[in-house]
């Protein structure tokens, strides 16, 4: 009864830790047109200054994963989640270019470790549980990004400096990190686990899933950084028109991610990455032919739809090729996420600087129809996480 308390307040602690950079990821990525216009940055230079959150965060996630498997994912994650909130407020702060770029090194280096430690916690919980619901983290996730783009419309149509609104979020979020990260579940694999036979990590299976996700984050970048300056400066609408893009992708993700743990258990996760790989192509066909912002507002939700399930049952996957549970497929596979950030940005912002944001989304099609192709190595490798963890942790 106690080790099943445990894992609640565990389950509930990571779910706030996915909640918080739900907010400030669509915090920042629904305010890129007003840096863009602060700064007077052509659709290029954006694309180069986004995409340097996505390297560092890669850094960051590698760092975490290093670090994990000898302290435990707990430390990271609670050393590190104040540091995105934080982050945004120096990119608010910024009167320069430099001083933007400071803020978004440790925006990009928090994103990262707390991506890679979340995840790590959020396996970990769903072993011990012994059902999927590392889609429900991500549903909240979406969710927060719902109404951090939300918010950010509100901000963006009212007299609110970008500081102050960054501001308040981590003002309102932060209190929340710090009363929660002791129930996040200690400890990690001894040493000897990890250096065992059983601590070989499969990693062909774990490298085609990220090539997988990699393509999804190429998509996803392209909802999260450009949907809005798609709207506002290639369709035409207003800036606050332009903040809800990204909230109806978040608000589709969220209801498709709601479901997908159910559906797990039941057909599987290869169908529900092929299924959702199909529906992704053919919103990013809709997103190039919308004629009008409404249409684009409809194909950016499809979108989020067609992509929700593969992005959770990743992290899954991997890990169920790390047999000491150590957390480090986990911030491997994290690592392709941002990959996919360093393509998508440049990617997305080279081909609009040259032809257009309509011809950009087109580029997605190819890209997307690897995740179908992909989907059979999705699948989840039963294993038993041993009970070798030290520092008095929760087996996991």
């Amino acid at each position: 009864m106690e080790h099943a308390l445990d894992l609640r307040r565990a389950r509930l602690a990571v779910t706030y830790a996915f909640i918080v950079q739900g907010v400030c990821f669509a915090a920042l990525v629904t305010r890129i047109p007003t840096l863009k216009e602060r700064f007077d940055l052509s659709d290029g230079e954006l694309g180069l200054m986004v995409g340097l959150v996505p390297i560092i965060a890669g850094v960051g996630s590698v760092v975490a994963g290093a670090v994990s498997p000898h302290r435990g994912s707990r430390i990271v994650l609670r050393a590190m989640g104040p540091v995105v909130p934080l982050g945004l407020v120096l990119v608010g702060l910024a009167q320069s270019i430099p001083m933007l770029l400071v803020g978004l090194v440790v925006v990009g280096f928090g994103l990262g470790s707390v991506d890679a430690s979340m995840n790590i916690q959020g396996v970990r919980v769903q072993d011990d549980l012994g059902r999927s619901v590392v889609a429900s983290y991500y549903a909240a996730f979406s969710l927060a990004g719902l109404v951090g783009a939300v918010l950010a419309s509100f901000a963006a149509d009212s007299s609110l400096s970008l500081a102050a609104f960054f501001a308040i979020i981590a003002v309102v979020l932060i209190p929340g990190q710090l009363a929660l990260g002791h129930l996040l579940l200690p400890g990690h694999p001894s040493e000897q686990a990890v250096r065992s036979e059983a601590g070989h990590i499969t990693w062909r299976p774990v490298i085609l899933v990220g090539i997988a996700l990699m393509c999804v984050y190429i998509a996803d970048s392209g909802a999260s950084n450009w949907s809005a300056v798609y709207l506002n400066d290639g369709l035409g609408s207003s800036e606050q028109t332009a903040a809800l893009a990204y909230g109806v992708y978040a608000f589709m993700t969220m209801v498709g991610r709601i479901v997908v743990d159910r559906y797990v258990d039941r057909i599987g996760p290869v169908p529900l990455v092929r299924i959702g790989g199909l529906v992704a192509v053919a919103a990013a066909l809709g997103l190039a032919l919308a004629p009008s912002p409404l249409w684009a507002l409809i194909a950016f939700g499809v979108l989020g739809l067609g992509i929700c399930p593969a992005i959770p049952l990743a992290f899954s996957a991997a890990a169920s090729h790390d047999k000491t549970a150590s957390g480090v497929a986990v911030a491997r596979v994290n690592v392709f996420n941002y990959a996919g950030f360093v393509v998508g940005a440049p990617l997305i912002g080279g081909i609009a600087e040259g032809v257009g944001l309509r011809w950009a989304f087109f580029a997605l099609v190819p890209v997307l129809l690897v995740v179908p192709l992909l989907a059979r190595h999705f699948r989840i490798a039963p294993h038993q996480a041993p009970d070798d963890v030290v520092d008095g942790a929760v087996p996991a």
